[in-house]
C-alpha cells in the first residue's frame, strides 16, 4: 500500500507510524497490487540416481520472478544451472518442491500440458543453436508459428521481419550448414522471439561463439528483449554478461548463495 500526502510518502515496507490514518482528509490512498510472479520455485529439489547411490543437484532452491525481469543464473560448473533452468521451462520435473510457471503448477500438467504452456508463453535460446538442419533459415523461425497454428502467410511475414531485426534478411534460403556460428545463433534468436514469448530462456548463448559474435548475439538479445518486454532468464559462467541483468541468483553446490 502506497499513502501520500503534502510531500511524504509512505509503504507498507517503510517503518511509518503505525497509527498514520491514510483516510484522514487532505490524504490521498493508492493502493498497488503487485503483479504475481510469472516463474515461482519452491523448495525445489532435484536428486538423480547413479551408480553410487542418490546424488543431489538441487537443495531447497527458492525464489519468484516477475514480468519483466532480467535474471542470470551464475554458479560454476557442475553447479545445477542448467538443470534449474530445465526444471523453470518444464523440460524436467523436480524431485521435491514446485515450480509453477504463469501461475501454473507444473507438477499437475503432463507432458502434453507442459508443451502447451511452453508453446503459449516461452521462448529458448540454446549454446547449440538446436537449428533444425533441413530448414532454411526463414522456415526455421517459421517453426513455432506453424506449431501454434498460425496461417502461413502471417507466420512467412513475421519471421521475415525477425530475420531483418538480426541482420539476416539476404540470409532467408540459406541452411544452418552454410551460416556461421554467429548467424546460425542470430537464428536462433529471431526463432525465440517470433512468438513474442513472456518469458525468454537462455542457455549459455554465447557458449559456441567467438569474442566477437558473442558480444553481438548479446547485444541483438538484450535489445530484442527490451522492445517485446519479455522475462528473460539466462544461465552463463560470464560475470559481465550477468551484470547486464537486473538480478542475479547465484548457485554454490546445487543450493543458492
Amino acid at each position: 500500500m502506497l499513502c501520500a500526502s503534502k510531500g511524504v510518502l509512505v509503504t507498507s515496507k517503510m517503518e511509518a507510524n503505525p497509527t498514520t490514518n491514510c483516510l484522514i482528509e487532505g490524504f490521498t490512498l493508492s493502493i498497488v497490487h503487485e503483479s504475481p510472479p510469472v516463474l515461482q520455485a519452491r523448495h525445489v529439489g532435484k536428486t538423480v540416481q547413479t551408480s553410487d547411490g542418490p546424488l543431489a543437484i538441487l537443495q531447497d532452491i527458492n525464489f519468484s520472478i516477475t514480468a519483466g525481469e532480467s535474471v542470470a543464473i551464475v554458479g560454476a560448473s557442475g553447479s545445477g544451472k542448467s538443470t534449474l533452468l530445465g526444471l523453470l521451462a518444464g523440460l524436467d520435473l523436480p524431485t521435491s518442491g514446485t515450480v509453477d510457471m504463469m501461475q501454473q503448477d507444473l507438477g499437475q500438467l503432463d507432458e502434453d500440458g507442459r508443451a502447451k504452456l511452453r508453446g503459449q508463453y516461452v521462448g529458448f535460446v540454446f549454446q547449440s543453436f538446436q537449428l533444425v538442419p533441413h530448414l532454411n533459415a526463414l522456415e526455421n523461425v517459421m517453426l513455432p508459428l506453424e506449431i501454434r497454428g498460425d496461417a502461413l502467410s502471417t507466420s512467412r511475414a513475421s519471421a521475415s521481419s525477425c530475420l531483418a531485426k538480426v541482420g539476416l534478411s539476404e540470409r532467408l534460403t540459406h541452411y544452418p550448414k552454410t551460416l556461421s556460428g554467429g548467424e546460425q545463433q542470430r537464428v536462433a534468436l529471431a526463432r525465440a522471439f517470433v512468438s513474442e514469448p513472456s518469458i525468454l530462456f537462455a542457455d549459455e548463448p554465447t557458449g559456441s561463439l567467438d569474442e566477437t559474435s558473442g558480444a553481438r548475439v548479446i547485444e541483438l538479445l538484450f535489445q530484442l528483449n527490451r522492445e517485446n518486454g519479455s522475462t528473460l532468464v539466462l544461465v552463463t559462467h560470464d560475470p559481465q554478461l550477468a551484470k547486464r541483468c537486473s538480478r542475479q541468483l547465484t548457485l554454490q553446490g546445487g543450493r543458492l548463495v
